[in-house]
């Protein structure tokens, strides 16, 4: 056995390394000793747990002051008896290990999901910001330089340097690094000694601020969400193959119609700029070092697009905009979507995006790998490559405009809770409020960029790009809406203030504790709608499992949640988790839309074949 030793805080701890089966009667000795709580980490060869090429390398376990690293390929048995013992286990992101152990070893995450704390949890519900947001950021490394050792030494950094050496790059070295290297089996047994000391320094810390509840209720989501990405999507695979040269097609041909007024290259920003400048195009946004913006948010406008890629019927699109971004999209999607597909379904044609459970400061949901939430929200043409099971039909639910109904509730606007009650389009309603009873299409694109700027943040400038109005119009419309629903900006006004003069941040209706930025104390509004819109469709997630439905559910994208039933009991099911999601918050009812969709996900969004 190889034993390596680190200081740690001023503390010796040692690194054991078992070579031969004879070393870990030493392992079983320290099993026994009863620790209450040991630390788990896994080392692999890559992200993504479900790709026929995936492998466990190591498997650790720890205390405070002891590391055990053991190989897999050695120490199955031994590794998966350790996890079966009946004690609480402790992992920094365990949204990825309890996959790893589950794939891997059969060691199931119904079997320690529910004994599993994760400090990346706790570091979340103390302080949810990233490193660029001016908070510690949610990796171990950092989070232990603050609370555990500030000499901390970031061996992933010392890895890296490993890798190179051995003609290997961040991608390959996890899989290509001897399995015995000294510099890996540090790694690795650090991590462990790491996270067990930052539990011990952060879970009292949530405890104290009286966020125990939101720890279980976090814990027992990550459980579920991990079950959900196990599952995973039946992948419709000749259909992503044929897509994936359409788009690839697609690309070309809008590339072609940029040449032709002059840009050889739609990535280049210069060429596209000077194309524009040259048409007429005013260009009014620059970058820090003084060059014209012509990025998505500037040439959709110009194109006539909205965000979501619907016409804004302004102004006559631009050809060149429309060229570039056109093919900019078909290419992002044919790499990011159709190949990224291909890249990560497994060995039976499914697909297993990564939930996360908490991301972002208002702990909104997020789908990764590939990023199923940055699709627009009408175009079925990626979402028809995720079919149903033999014999089965997709479902789904979403949410009625949760967030201007969370609004509505949290504000208390009874010009708005009633609209809601009377089950009049809000869109609607506000354009004949704002701009009298003859109000146009364009007025209602207005109304709904100006309601969904009080929930998202939005300004007039905004949503002067989003609409296409003139900024007089827009600052009319943001003036008629506050007098519309009064209660709406006492509310935004209440939320600032009390950053401005108290602590700098907001608490949601679930004891959230959310940091704002002294710049933008505006943001309190959007924090608390976008974080409880999330928690009520979090609450929906566990709700539907102890009603015995968490079996249909597949994924959750927004406000989404994509599920599957036999055919024959399709309508059913989906009124049943429909009716679940369903809930009275603060007066206002969160209704939800279900849909039977039928055989893919796109058909619910138009795909016909």
């Amino acid at each position: 056995m190889r034993t390596l030793t680190h200081v740690v805080a001023g503390q010796p701890c040692t690194i054991n390394f078992p070579e031969r089966h004879a070393d870990l009667i030493a392992f079983e000795t320290f099993l026994a000793r009863g620790d209450k709580v040991i630390a788990v980490d896994t080392e692999t060869t890559g992200l993504d747990v479900y790709t026929p090429r995936h492998r466990l390398r190591l498997v650790q376990f720890g205390t405070s002051t002891e590391a055990w690293v053991l190989r897999a390929d050695l120490f199955a048995p031994a590794i998966m008896r350790a996890l079966r013992q009946p004690r609480s286990l402790l992992v920094h992101n365990a949204a990825y290990d309890l996959l790893v152990l589950n794939r891997h070893l059969g060691v199931t995450i119904e079997e320690i999901g529910p004994r599993t704390f994760d400090t990346r949890i706790l570091a979340h519900l103390l302080d949810p910001r990233t490193e660029s947001e001016g908070g510690i950021g949610l990796g171990l490394k950092p989070l232990s330089a603050v609370y555990v050792d500030p000499e901390a030494p970031d061996t992933q950094n010392g890895l890296t340097a490993v890798f190179r050496g051995l003609g290997l790059t961040k991608a390959t070295g996890w899989a290509g690094i001897p399995i015995d290297h000294e510099t890996y089996v540090r790694y690795a047994g650090l991590d462990v000694i790491y996270a067990h000391r930052l539990f011990g320094e952060i879970g009292p810390m949530v405890r104290d601020i009286g966020l125990d509840h939101l720890s279980k209720f976090e814990h027992h989501l990550q459980t579920l969400l991990a079950i959900l990405q196990r599952r995973g999507m039946r992948l419709d695979v000749p259909y992503v193959q044929r897509l994936k040269g359409e788009l690839i097609t697609e690309a070309e041909q809008f590339a072609a119609v940029a040449a032709r007024y002059g840009v050889a290259n739609v990535n280049s920003t210069a060429q596209v700029a000077e194309a524009l400048l040259a048409m007429g195009e005013q260009l009014h946004e620059h970058t820090p070092s003084g060059a014209p913006k012509v990025d998505k948010n500037v040439l959709l406008p110009l194109a006539d697009l909205t965000l979501q890629w619907e016409r804004i019927e302004s102004r006559t699109p631009n050809p060149l905009a429309d060229a570039v971004v056109r093919s900019k999209r078909a290419q992002k999607w044919a790499e990011s979507y159709a190949q990224a597909f291909l890249d990560l379904k497994d060995a039976d044609d499914r697909l297993h995006p990564f939930i996360g459970g908490l991301q972002a400061r208002t702990a909104r949901m997020s789908v990764s790998r590939p990023p199923l939430q940055q699709l627009p929200s009408g175009d079925w043409t990626i979402r028809r490559a995720f079919i149903a099971d033999p014999g089965q039909a997709i479902i789904a639910a979403d949410y009625q405009a949760v967030e201007m109904r969370v609004l509505a509730a949290l504000s208390g606007d009874e010009t708005m809770i009633k609209a809601i009650a009377d089950g009049v389009d809000l869109h609607s309603f506000t354009a004949e409020r704002v701009f009298g009873p003859d109000f146009t299409k364009q007025h209602r694109k207005i109304a709904k960029a100006v309601g969904f700027g009080k929930v998202y943040g939005g300004g007039a400038a905004t949503i002067t790009r989003q609409t296409g109005a003139d900024l007089e119009s827009v600052k009319s419309a943001l003036a008629a809406y506050d007098a519309t629903f009064p209660g709406i900006k006492r509310y935004s006004r209440r939320l600032m203030n009390r950053a401005e003069y108290g602590r700098k941040e907001v608490v949601t209706p679930s004891g959230r504790h959310l940091p704002l930025d002294r710049d933008r104390l505006y943001a309190a509004t959007n924090y608390v709608v976008q974080s409880t819109s999330r928690d009520l469709l979090a609450q929906a997630i566990v709700d539907l499992f102890d009603a015995g439905l968490g079996e249909h559910l597949l994924l959750p994208v927004h406000d989404e949640l994509i599920a599957q039933a036999p055919r024959d009991e399709a309508a059913e099911v989906i009124r049943e988790i429909g009716r679940v999601m369903e809930s009275n918050f603060y007066g206002v009812r969160i209704a939800s839309d279900p849909e039977v969709y039928g055989p893919s996900w796109g058909h619910g969004y138009g795909a016909s074949a």
